[in-house]
């Protein structure tokens, strides 16, 4: 088994922080599911501007709000416009690979989608090959 990306936010700006709540990273519904991101999920969180990686799991704020909200001691973590990579993976078999298609979201600036992605894999000769498609 190996471990691979399954899912991605990429660039996605921090919207708040709250120390005070019980714990977790609260995420638009709308960017969840498109992206394939299921509530009480475990994921990485990378912070591109203080390069903190971090595990925690996903809570559903507001459809359509467009949040990005880091809780309990995550929130000491992240400011607010901080940029994150919020990654899901899974454990595959290697040749499973080709039949992987993760889906990756990239942002604006205020946290709307900008590129819509795919990351695909190919077997070629006992090696894989490996290209970035835009849905």
């Amino acid at each position: 088994m190996i471990r691979v990306i399954r899912a991605k936010l990429h660039g996605i700006r921090v919207t708040g922080a709250d120390l005070n709540y019980h714990g977790s990273i609260t995420l638009d519904p709308e960017h969840c599911r498109e992206a394939g991101i299921y509530p009480l999920e475990f994921v990485e969180v990378w912070n591109k501007a203080t390069a903190v990686r971090l595990t925690t799991y996903v809570i559903f704020g507001a459809a359509g709000s467009r949040c990005c909200i880091l809780n309990g001691a995550a929130a000491r973590t992240c400011q607010p416009g901080d940029e994150l990579i919020i990654a899901a993976s899974d454990y595959i078999q290697p040749g499973d690979l080709a039949a992987m298609a993760p889906r990756i979201l990239t942002f604006l600036p205020d946290n709307r989608v900008d590129e819509r992605l795919a990351y695909r894999v190919a077997p070629n000769d006992g090696h894989y090959d490996f290209q970035i498609d835009s849905l």
